[in-house]
């Protein structure tokens, strides 16, 4: 059997010609560090509504518990940073929402990686994930050296910003593991100042149930009217935190076509938007994701973008 070096190549190259910007490998065990984190930041309550947060425990902080044998947990990351953007005036739309549902397409390249190292290597057991299963992936890609938790709890890279999807195999096989990276966050506040919501209730700490992402795609009842007027026109997601951030400076365009914005889709206005029909909406959005919000979660998040 071929060292695991020899794997551990084999796999970043093949990562890389998948299209992944980024390959980052740790070796799976108990996220001791993070446990506590969790655990605190459940009985905050700032999942919010998101009751799934609560559940699988264990699962999220040990991967063996997902995948029988695990040894090695391959992360992954795959650029979104669009070429263009949504035009001036119309509702906004978060940039990873500009194009085809990223679970597609990215699991799809996943699925590529695990048989190639199936052929490559031998009878090797994994599952791919793609933000589909109780992981903490930002911790993972983390310990794999692929960037830093920022302030604003988004994995952040020096080279390339935080513009991008996150992404696991774990497999039963030995590999040669990265080291963690360090934060490069410094005395920045820009994220925290920036919020309009105030989210970010302190350096690395978010409530999500204050987050304009969180009311505009995870909160299925009304959004409370105390936050009215301050979604700065997002109706679905929000890039603030990251649009700030000095190290998105180096973000670079993708070169998935996949992902390219759908301006006849995305450039509505706030007319249009009103007066589109949910026949329409799931015709032109069936593989968008939009879907998860849903027509009446867009049209009750048009109600919350301006203060009456």
């Amino acid at each position: 059997m071929k060292n695991k070096n020899h794997y551990t190549e084999l796999i970043k190259n093949e990562a890389k010609r998948l299209g992944f910007i980024s390959c980052g490998i740790s070796k799976a065990e108990f996220l001791e560090d993070e446990a506590p984190r969790l655990e605190k930041w459940l009985k905050s309550n700032m999942h919010g509504e998101m009751k799934y947060m609560e559940n699988y425990f264990d699962k999220r902080l040990d991967p063996t518990k997902l995948v029988e044998g695990a040894k090695s947990i391959v992360s992954l990351a795959y650029n979104y940073y669009p070429n263009n953007f949504q035009k001036e005036g119309v509702p906004k739309i978060s940039k990873y929402a500009y194009g085809k549902d990223y679970h597609y397409v990215i699991k799809e390249k996943l699925k590529q990686l695990l048989s190639y190292i199936k052929e490559e290597v031998g009878e090797v057991y994994g599952r791919v994930f793609v933000d589909s299963a109780p992981i903490l992936e930002k911790a993972w890609a983390s310990k794999g050296g692929i960037g830093w938790v920022g302030k604003n709890s988004n994995l952040i890279t020096k080279q390339v910003g935080s513009y991008y999807f996150l992404a696991e195999l774990i497999i039963d096989l030995d590999l040669d593991y990265d080291t963690i990276e360090t934060d490069h966050c410094g005395e920045c506040r820009a994220c925290i100042d920036s919020c309009p919501t105030e989210a970010i209730v302190e350096p690395y700490v978010v409530d999500g149930s204050k987050c304009i992402s969180y009311f505009t795609i995870e909160l299925k009842e009304n959004i409370p009217n105390e936050f009215k007027g301050k979604f700065n026109d997002w109706i679905f997601g929000c890039d603030i935190c990251q649009d700030v951030c000095p190290w998105n400076k180096f973000s670079k365009p993708h070169k998935e076509p996949l992902f390219n914005l759908s301006s006849h889709k995305m450039d509505l206005s706030e007319n249009q938007w009103k007066e589109i029909t949910e026949e329409t909406f799931n015709r032109v959005f069936k593989n968008s994701p939009l879907k998860r919000a849903g027509y009446n979660g867009l049209k009750r998040n048009l109600n919350y973008i301006k203060s009456d």
